[in-house]
């Protein structure tokens, strides 16, 4: 079963939206973007987010030190991990406790990383819609993001198989997320494997 990330998340609407639509992470962004938010705000966000839902946080070049002023507030489960990333940074996060993600732009995976899931985007956060085909098949968990809609997400888990796609601006009406476009991407990714 293909697993649900919605990221961008930012007000109390939006977790409202994802526990409703029972998604399995939730994305909260530390790094310059429209959806960057404060420890502060994330910290207040998950106290109402269900418990069942990992949180991820997403981080552009940041510091292993900063990284993890945020997981040991208690704002995240997961870092994910833009920009460049050493071996060493990913190792210090997950010997925290951490679990890593680590992404990779334009279908170039690196198999060796030793991240504990591979993410292929089209940028950060570009909303650019990746060449499916073009992405290698490797033997490592893959989160599939970039471009990723309710109308096209059935047709990309079919070509790509990854584990888990991502979402962001693919679930919003006018620059905020639509509850009924978060179920309607849950319902057709959940679906492609009910058939």
């Amino acid at each position: 079963m293909v697993k649900v990330k919605i990221c961008g998340l930012m007000k109390p609407e939006d977790i409202t939206a994802v526990n409703e639509a029972h998604t399995d992470f939730a994305g909260f962004v530390f790094a310059k973007s429209r959806h960057v938010i404060s420890l502060a705000t994330a910290l207040a966000l998950q106290t109402h987010l269900n418990p069942s839902i990992q949180k991820v946080g997403v981080f552009v070049d940041e510091s292993v030190a900063e990284i993890l002023a945020v997981y040991r507030a208690g704002a995240i489960d997961i870092a994910q991990l833009h920009g460049r990333s050493t071996p060493e940074e990913v190792a210090k996060l997950q010997h925290a406790g951490l679990k890593v993600i680590q992404v990779f732009e334009h279908q170039s995976i690196d198999p060796k990383s030793t991240a504990d899931y591979l993410m292929v985007d089209s940028g950060k956060g570009s909303g650019q819609t990746l060449n499916w085909q073009a992405i290698p098949h490797i033997n490592r968990p893959i989160i599939l993001a970039g471009g990723l809609t309710p109308n096209n997400v059935s047709q990309a888990i079919q070509v790509v198989h990854p584990d888990i796609v991502d979402v962001s601006s693919g679930v919003e009406a006018n620059g905020q997320k639509d509850p009924a476009k978060i179920q309607d991407f849950i319902k057709n990714t959940k679906e492609e494997y009910v058939l």
